[in-house]
């Protein structure tokens, strides 16, 4: 490459490289900084407390998320294989409409929907299936913020999985139907081994967000432990005023994420390559 082409290279990728210096690196330095900092003093008292306190919220974090991860991905490798080889543009857009809608309005109308007493409850009353003396509920636990999380990232999970289904070659599936492979055997076969870089990628997206989901679990959870990270660090924040064992359980929420950020990097590049 030019020296010129270098440096109008480097020229473009100096704004998003700033914005992400600026808006992470420089986060994330501060934070660990302060995670170490207590009374003024240096000290890994912070994340001794997070261990101590914590550790299984960030097991039960981890848990909702790889189970709300796996579903959706499920879900979304069988409805995108359904809409690549059955086209259905009403379905579609109707499992793009949570895309558009903000995770606090998501957290309210499951709220409303999975209560006790909830709106769900009372039509499966209506029709004799449950009693709503002593009705059974899914909200404000584990399930309740996975069936949230399922629901708002399935949207994103559809767009990117049905970009990844549309971009193979329509011959490799017209081959596979002239020697009579069903749907779930296209599926199977040919759709789901040439997106799995996208999949991915779309797994690696859905999971950051889903670690870091605040508003539905706040809505949706029991509010006793286990608790998702981010409402720990809420709590230790504006109720304890505790900002060094806060740092420490971001810090702590930053690895993970980054873990998934690398695992996403690496296979972009093979891809790209």
């Amino acid at each position: 490459m030019r020296p010129s082409l270098r440096i109008a290279s480097l020229i473009i990728a100096l704004p998003p490289l700033a914005i992400v210096v600026w808006l992470f690196f420089i986060p994330f330095l501060s934070s660990a900084h302060l995670s170490f900092l207590r009374e003024d003093q240096w000290t890994l008292r912070n994340y001794s407390l997070v261990w101590r306190l914590y550790r299984y919220d960030i097991l039960y974090t981890l848990w909702i998320a790889f189970v709300s991860l796996a579903a959706v991905l499920l879900i979304a490798v069988l409805l995108c294989g359904y809409l690549r080889v059955h086209t259905n543009k009403p379905v579609e857009f109707l499992f793009k409409i949570p895309l558009f809608i903000p995770f606090v309005v998501v957290g309210h109308a499951m709220r409303v929907l999975l209560a006790p007493k909830g709106t769900l409850n009372s039509v499966l009353s209506q029709v004799g299936l449950i009693n709503l003396n002593d009705p059974p509920s899914i909200a404000f636990g584990w399930m309740g913020i996975a069936v949230s999380l399922i629901w708002k990232n399935l949207a994103l999970a559809v767009l990117l999985v049905l970009g990844a289904y549309r971009s193979v070659d329509e011959t490799y599936l017209e081959a596979a139907r002239n020697f009579g492979a069903s749907a779930f055997r296209q599926i199977r076969d040919i759709l789901l081994p040439m997106s799995a870089a996208s999949l991915a990628v779309a797994g690696a997206f859905m999971f950051t967000s889903m670690l870091a989901s605040f508003s539905v679990p706040l809505m949706i959870g029991s509010g006793e432990p286990p608790q998702m990270v981010m409402i720990d660090v809420y709590y230790r924040i504006n109720y304890q005023g505790d900002y060094g064992t806060a740092n420490a359980l971001g810090v702590v929420s930053y690895l993970l994420a980054m873990g998934v950020a690398g695992y996403y990097l690496r296979t972009i590049t093979q891809k790209e390559t």
